[in-house]
């Protein structure tokens, strides 16, 4: 009877056949003997040049953070991209539910041990956790309701499929600072914190931890914009308005155009330096306007106890490697840690 001979025989045969000849492999053979040789068609757990225990953490509450954590937006397709209409659509289609994997693979094996998400698109991290055997954390950001029956539903819906960390969509928290609903923001961070989970407050505008502190609205965390302004994209100065992210976009060149998430860096830092409570930051890179050699020790340095960047698979490395290495460095800073 003939013998059978399925794709990982085949390989095997074929690969280190090619092996026994000599030294005439290429490196392409060479990563696919490597892949034989570990076990042909399954996931080759990432090796990356971190030692383990490298990346440094803070706790919120009881959640033990890694201080860089990975952006969801690239994987949910809300990308920021200036006037580059098929980013979002590019972003998505890159990140498939088998790129997810590998990426949420590489960033635990580099330490990062917590995604912020949009419940929209956090499947593939649930999924990822369950089947995968991950331990990934989740900062879940969600819709903020008026009504409180509603909103208890969602936020125990959110805990109940394994949010580690809540707050409201930073956008939704704009909103309703600018219309005066304090008492429904307040309400979400009460709502949250019963369900036994840190519960934050998220936002693009300085006005809304200003409010918060003022009213005493008590959240645990803070998940605020934070990014310097020298890149050529960036609002003229003369031209940023507060709120402008709700107000349209004007045809006049210099005004806002999905360009800017952090209006006065400095007086972010100045007033987070104020209060005591843990700081996410986030946009450090302007939605990639800023490199993170130049964005991850400026937001450290500046107050952030954590910062949040979006990043490719084949980034993760890297920029943990840059966050190790800005938090090794940085010795002094105005703000104390505050997780």
């Amino acid at each position: 009877m003939a013998e059978k001979t399925d794709r990982r025989g085949f390989l095997n045969k074929a690969v280190l056949g090619a092996a026994g000849i000599g030294a005439g492999l290429g490196l392409e053979e060479k990563i696919l003997l490597a892949a034989v040789q570990e076990g042909a068609g399954q996931p080759i757990k990432p090796k990356p040049e971190i030692p383990t225990g490298s990346m440094p953490c803070g706790k919120i509450g009881k959640v033990k953070v890694s201080r860089l954590l990975i952006g969801g937006n690239l994987i949910g397709g809300w990308a920021h991209s200036r006037d580059l209409i098929y980013t979002s659509q590019l972003f998505k289609a890159y990140n498939t539910e088998q790129k997810v994997f590998e990426t949420l693979e590489l960033a635990e094996a580099c330490g990062i041990n917590t995604i912020q998400i949009d419940p929209r698109a956090w499947d593939p991290i649930l999924k990822y956790n369950k089947e995968r055997g991950g331990k990934m954390q989740t900062l879940a950001c969600y819709p903020v309701e008026d009504d409180k029956v509603q909103m208890a539903d969602t936020i125990k819906r959110l805990v109940d499929q394994g949010a580690t960390m809540l707050y409201p969509h930073g956008m939704m928290a704009d909103e309703h600072v600018m219309g005066g609903k304090l008492d429904v923001l307040g309400r979400a961070i009460d709502l949250a914190k019963a369900q036994g989970v840190p519960s934050g407050m998220g936002s693009h505008s300085l006005e809304v931890p200003m409010a918060c502190e003022k009213n005493k609205l008590n959240p645990d965390f803070y998940v605020k914009t934070f990014h310097m302004d020298r890149y050529w994209s960036a609002t003229l100065p003369a031209k940023r308005e507060e709120w402008c992210w709700y107000k349209g976009q004007s045809a006049e060149p210099g005004t806002y155009h999905d360009n800017m998430w952090c209006l006065d860096a400095e007086k972010t830092a100045a007033f987070m330096e104020s209060i005591d409570k843990p700081w996410i930051a986030f946009k450090v890179m302007a939605a990639g306007a800023l490199q993170p050699q130049v964005a991850f020790p400026h937001a450290y340095r500046h107050g952030a106890d954590f910062i949040i960047a979006g990043m490719f698979d084949f980034q993760v490395e890297h920029d943990a490697k840059i966050a190790i290495s800005a938090l090794a460095k940085l010795h002094t800073r105005p703000r104390p840690w505050r997780a």
